[in-house]
């Protein structure tokens, strides 16, 4: 198995970074081997495998475009494909749809979602839509002077996109249909006020979404009707422990493929909070906060089988394992932590050499 990371490369960024590290992952131990080092590329931040683990696509922040590489499957390894606009500012997010002949990007500045078709050679095309997300911007007068999408996920049925919003505190919905995106009725589920919803998470059944919000750390719980996409909210929770009183912004969320525990990063408590699921209801119990030994794990996530994750700390410029108990969801670190500059995003291949 092969773990391909995104990082930030940029001195506007502070970042240290040097482009997309290719690492043979070992699955008995979780630890990681360089094989790869993909210079020039300016700040290849967040990555999406296709589902046959032949390409691998990545935004470029704070720029208008995205690239496309072609893989070797038995050696992990990239090569350029090609690169097209986003007609955006800061492209942070991108999602394949399950026929693998589109991508949907996030561009943050200027709130737009582009789609983008794809080549039968996993190339890409000239963007053909170009949705501006609009409505009243929040009241956080730093954060939140205008629309800023940040992450585009397909539900499990691959029918909607959801969009959570950090300028608009609303989680929008979109269908998409034959390459092309049309606003869900309803269109958008409004959130609590300056809590700025960045990333979200569906557990395994379909039945419940799980966002972060950044800018007050908490998660809510959303019943999910995938008839529609509409997300109804039930619960909301704070992703720090009560003793915890300075500040943070929470960044990941991820549900555990068994759908049993949900892991949210902070950073500022540099930390994975851990949460278990009702089954029944589908609400969060916080569990614990693991530190991730590093500063600002701006991303985290389990290896496919679930026993290992990493987390990624941008300011340190260290990817840290630990391993996963699967009867409470904890983490423990394994001892295994690598260099890595400014790492912001990991995606694994599942396909062994």
């Amino acid at each position: 198995m092969f773990a391909y990371v995104g990082s930030r490369t940029t001195r506007e960024r502070n970042a240290h970074g040097e482009g997309i590290s290719v690492y043979h992952v070992d699955t008995e131990t979780g630890s990681l081997e360089l094989v790869q080092l993909v210079k020039d590329l300016v700040n290849p931040s967040f990555l999406a495998l296709s589902s046959n683990g032949e390409r691998l696509y990545t935004v470029h922040g704070d720029l208008s475009d995205i690239s496309a590489f072609k893989v070797d499957k038995a050696t992990g390894k990239l090569t350029f494909l090609n690169r097209q606009s986003t007609q955006g500012k800061n492209p942070v997010h991108l999602a394949l749809d399950p026929t693998g002949r589109h991508v949907v990007v996030s561009n943050h500045i200027g709130a737009s979602l582009a789609v983008l078709p794809i080549a039968e050679d996993g190339s890409l095309q000239e963007l053909t839509q170009l949705v501006h997300l609009e409505g009243p911007i929040g009241p956080h007068r730093v954060e939140q002077k205008q629309a800023k999408p940040h992450f585009n996920p397909f539900d499990p049925t691959g029918e909607f996109v959801i969009v959570p919003d950090k300028g608009l505190d609303r989680v929008f919905t979109f269908r998409f249909k034959d390459g092309q995106l049309t606003p869900a009725a309803p269109a958008f589920v409004a959130s609590r006020e300056t809590s700025g919803p960045r990333h979200l998470a569906f557990h395994p059944k379909g039945t419940h979404a799980y966002v972060v919000n950044e800018l007050d750390s908490t998660v809510t719980t959303y019943r999910y009707s995938a008839s529609n996409g509409e997300l109804v909210p039930v619960q909301i929770v704070s992703s720090l422990p009560d003793t915890f009183t300075g500040n943070s912004r929470a960044s990941e969320i991820e549900v555990d493929r068994t759908g049993r525990f949900v892991y949210a990063s902070n950073r500022g408590f540099d930390s994975i909070a851990v949460f278990r699921i009702d089954q029944a209801t589908g609400h969060l119990s916080f569990v614990d906060a693991e530190p991730t030994l590093g500063r600002t794990p701006r991303f985290m996530t389990a290896t496919p089988d679930g026993r290992f994750m990493y987390a990624l700390n941008e300011d340190s410029d260290t990817i840290v394992a630990f391993s996963v108990n699967p009867t409470t969801g904890q983490l423990k670190p394994t001892g295994f932590s690598t260099q890595s500059g400014s790492p912001v995003c990991l995606v694994f291949s599942q396909h062994h050499a």
